[in-house]
């Protein structure tokens, strides 16, 4: 079975609107954990427009289950944000300055050594590395050699397509993982996965080690219930 990590941007977005400390986001991510989330999810901006560079401090001290922190590793703030609270895992993500959501992958190929490089940065402080990379095997075969210890698939073009042609959507995912597997890398997924293609999604990549979910989780939460809809979550990936 597949991890679920809860990713609580959305919360931290709610509460700057407002400014103060509603909803707590230290209360959030212990509740997640209470009603099964395997794991919490950050991803700070140099802007700090949701999650602030504080609240990885603060979500440190009480996370219990994995701590994943996401992010741009081409900023030094990044870089030392993760090497002070030592997390699980960190999930290197090419944003760009200003970039509202995450809307690619790495170029494994024409990025090469600088994966190589920083990922033995993190490995060097015992902490495992996971690139996001999009479903294309050359991409996956580069990644194989930068050092890193799991992929994350980028889900949008999945969740694009799956009303469509659901089985189209999910063929190159499904030869990604294949691959990935092959070459020993650890799989993880995030970005646009719901209630609606999750299932699918689970069932047919193999060796899926973890989903990231964040806006789908917290949007449907507002109808169903923070507890209900962690739980719905963890149902479609049984």
């Amino acid at each position: 079975m597949a991890r679920l990590s809860v990713n609580i941007n959305k919360i931290a977005t709610l509460r700057n609107s407002r400014g103060g400390d509603n909803p707590n986001l230290v209360q959030v991510a212990n509740d997640c954990e209470r009603f099964g989330a395997q794991g919490i999810t950050v991803h700070p901006r140099p802007d700090e427009r949701h999650i602030r560079y504080r609240d990885v401090f603060d979500l440190k001290k009480v996370v219990t289950t994995e701590f994943n922190i996401e992010g741009n590793c081409q900023e030094q703030k990044f870089v030392d944000l993760v090497l002070a609270n030592q997390p699980e895992q960190v999930t290197l993500v090419p944003d760009v300055l200003g970039q509202i959501t995450s809307n690619h992958g790495w170029d494994t190929i024409a990025n090469q050594q600088y994966l190589r490089d920083i990922i033995s940065v993190f490995k060097d402080a015992g902490i495992r590395v996971s690139i996001f990379v999009d479903p294309v095997v050359d991409m996956i075969e580069a990644a194989a050699t930068t050092g890193t210890d799991r992929i994350e698939l980028y889900t949008e073009a999945y969740a694009h397509n799956y009303l469509t042609n659901k089985d189209e959507a999910i063929a190159p995912y499904v030869q990604a993982a294949e691959t990935a597997h092959k070459r020993g890398l650890g799989i993880n997924a995030g970005h646009d996965l719901d209630l609606h293609n999750l299932k699918y999604f689970a069932q047919n990549i193999p060796a899926l080690d973890e989903v990231s979910i964040g806006h789908a989780l917290i949007s449907d939460a507002l109808y169903y219930g923070l507890e209900n809809t962690i739980q719905m979550y963890l149902r479609q990936l049984a």
